[in-house]
């Protein structure tokens, strides 16, 4: 009795076993991404009513196709490692040394991290800068305003083919080098207004736009015929500088002459016009500001016949 309970057992046992379902096993390969949805075996079924959105929006956007890659456990050579940890950036350099980020600072920084570039312009405003940081060769406008740069060396801006605007207003400049600017071949706008500098360098023939305002000069800081050979040159201000005359000659091209709150007592007849060409007529030179000096415009009403403007300042 008690085998044929064990066999019936059995038999009920095997009889349940073999009508479990039998569930293949999934295999994930990347090969499956490859296949067009229109052709796996069982595809999936949307509501079209409710959800052809959905539907149309999962089809767009089907996972692509994966590329198998093989790879080795042989461990990777020191220049191998070295080169596969060492950042690129987008132009395919080295964040280290002089790349895009420009070169090292004096604090151990390239430039445009301790600084702020954008394409070719470098700024490093407001950095407690104690001297101008090496630049990126391709630089082309660079402010350094409100630091406390005391000097310009000779060969801060060396080598910078195409930079064309300096600007280091605020900062406390005393110093500049003789060949500091006239070395840059493009350099068209140069600001150095509100420091302490007692001496204008030698600058480059291209510039079209000078301000030195607020400055030291003098009577002594600007050179005989200092802007001569500017024929570029537009816009001059040097205003609160304690000059003591106006700087001649002037460029022909010379649009704006700003000389506000200096010491000029007195003007020649010919600083402007040409006394002996009564038909000579300086057309571009439009703006004359000399308000806040000791002279009496009054005095010389022939200097500014030529002129298509009469200068701002004391008539009486």
């Amino acid at each position: 009795m008690q085998t044929f309970v064990n066999i019936f057992l059995g038999f009920l046992i095997f009889k349940s076993v073999g009508a479990a379902p039998i569930t293949d096993t999934i295999i994930y390969d990347s090969e499956f991404y490859d296949i067009p949805l229109g052709e796996l075996t069982h595809p999936f079924v949307y509501d079209e009513n409710e959800q052809s959105d959905q539907l149309e929006s999962e089809i767009g956007t089907a996972p692509p196709s994966i590329i198998q890659e093989s790879y080795s456990s042989v461990p990777l050579t020191e220049e191998a490692e070295e080169e596969a940890s060492t950042p690129k950036l987008i132009d395919g350099s080295s964040a280290q040394g002089s790349g895009v980020l420009g070169p090292q600072t004096q604090d151990d920084l390239p430039t445009c991290l301790l600084c702020t570039c954008l394409g070719t312009t470098v700024y490093c405003d407001d950095h407690e800068l104690d001297a101008v940081p090496p630049l990126p060769k391709k630089t082309t406008y660079f402010y350094s305003r409100y630091n406390r740069i005391r000097k310009i060396n000779r060969n801060d801006f060396a080598n910078l083919n195409n930079l064309k605007r300096i600007d280091l207003t605020a900062n406390f400049i005393s110093e500049i080098h003789e060949d500091a600017f006239r070395r840059l071949p493009q350099l068209e706008e140069l600001v150095l207004r509100d420091n302490r500098i007692r001496q204008l360098p030698e600058l480059p023939s291209t510039l079209t736009f000078i301000d030195v305002s607020k400055n030291r000069l003098g009577r002594k800081g600007i050179r005989n015929e200092a802007f001569k050979d500017l024929h570029e040159l537009q816009h001059l201000y040097i205003t609160d500088n304690n000059l003591d005359h106006i700087p001649l000659p002037l460029p022909e091209s010379l649009q704006a002459l700003h000389l506000q709150n200096n010491n000029i007592q007195e003007m020649h007849e010919d600083t402007f016009c040409k006394m002996k060409d009564f038909t000579y007529v300086r057309r571009a030179l439009e703006d004359i500001r000399l308000d806040g000096n000791p002279i009496n415009l009054s005095k010389t009403p022939y200097a500014y016949m030529c002129l298509p403007r009469l200068p701002v300042g004391n008539l009486i």
